[in-house]
């Protein structure tokens, strides 16, 4: 399935019915007087998370959605039914933003959510309401009230505990393939990873938590360079960040530069996400001189404050230590309960 996390789309609730004018006309009846019934209202446009998507791709298919509209009222006192509601399921993490406006109207983060994002119309009022002592045969009923329309945009932002970020092939989605169920795209070039991944961890005593493996981000991502800038607001929901290093290209490439440009990056595209918490991870430490590569980077971070974990995603080196950090920062100290 393609993943789509953003959609354009047009929404519309049902226009109300029209109120009736009508007569009694009965045998032995002479100036039945006014029985003409309501219109129905219109349906309501609702947004409702459903358990069930991962991608928009359902509306991208289906841009135009509409609510039923009411029906008109009858004589002998009948009201129009009321126009069937349009219930539009989305996945959870899904920002509803005007389209010409970027006004956000919902943001939709619970399991549960439920949002009634358009009202129907009213229907209208049937002549039967408008007779008085004075005016005991009213000749009109109200029109139905239209219903409310826009063109929306849907976002949808990842919700996840830990997020991976690095440069594009340091090893995110050869840790998520390593630590979870994920069976994402690995290959020895840049931009493997095309679209987002989630991956259920499964930790000890049955606890689990959810790892996104982000595209790899480049300088100017923020900008719109490379592949990252479409899915920066993905870490937006992360509770925190695993910063993914690759050492074993020393010295063509320097680690400690790469490092500070994405977060320049991070800063620029929203600066809570440069405040969030960040650990760092050394792949690759089954290489020997990924080893020696790991003296010389250590101090900087170390000077720092910022915890650094040497794995390696191919052998499994390290991994247990990084999961019970994460652990520690999602649930705290354990107790009896895990």
């Amino acid at each position: 399935m393609s993943f789509i996390d953003e959609v354009k789309i047009y929404v519309k609730s049902g226009d109300g019915g029209a109120g009736c004018v009508s007569f009694r006309r009965e045998k032995f009846i002479p100036l039945g007087g006014p029985d003409g019934g309501d219109g129905g209202k219109g349906g309501d446009v609702v947004f409702k998370v459903s358990p069930h998507l991962s991608t928009l791709l359902d509306l991208r298919q289906h841009p135009h959605q509409k609510a039923g509209r009411g029906r008109n009222g009858m004589g002998s006192d009948r009201h129009g039914a009321n126009g069937d509601a349009k219930e539009i399921l989305v996945p959870r993490g899904t920002v509803i933003k005007d389209a010409e406006t970027d006004e956000i109207l919902a943001d939709l983060t619970e399991p549960d959510s439920c949002i009634v994002l358009l009202k129907g119309g009213r229907g209208g009022q049937g002549n039967a309401r408008f007779k008085t002592a004075t005016h005991k045969a009213p000749k009109f009923a109200q029109p139905g009230e239209p219903g409310e329309e826009r063109w929306i945009r849907l976002e949808l932002k990842l919700m996840a505990d830990v997020g991976l970020l690095g440069m594009p092939s340091v090893g995110k989605s050869s840790l998520i393939s390593k630590i979870s169920a994920a069976r994402p795209k690995i290959a020895e070039y840049h931009f493997t990873t095309l679209k987002p991944n989630l991956g259920v961890v499964k930790y000890k005593n049955y606890r689990s938590f959810v790892m996104a493996d982000i595209p790899g981000l480049i300088e100017g991502a923020s900008e719109g360079a490379g592949l990252g800038h479409r899915f920066l607001k993905h870490l937006e929901r992360t509770g925190q960040l695993l910063h993914l290093l690759d050492l074993s290209w020393m010295p063509d490439r320097d680690p400690i530069a790469e490092y500070e440009a994405i977060n320049r990056e991070l800063a620029l595209f929203n600066p809570e996400l440069a405040e969030k918490r960040q650990t760092v991870v050394v792949n690759k430490i089954d290489l020997p001189h990924v080893k020696e590569n790991l003296k010389e980077v250590l101090p900087y971070f170390e000077e720092r404050g910022i915890k650094v974990f040497p794995i390696s995603a191919a052998t499994g080196e390290g991994i247990p230590e990084l999961l019970d950090d994460i652990a520690l920062n999602l649930w705290g100290e354990p107790d009896e309960t895990w």
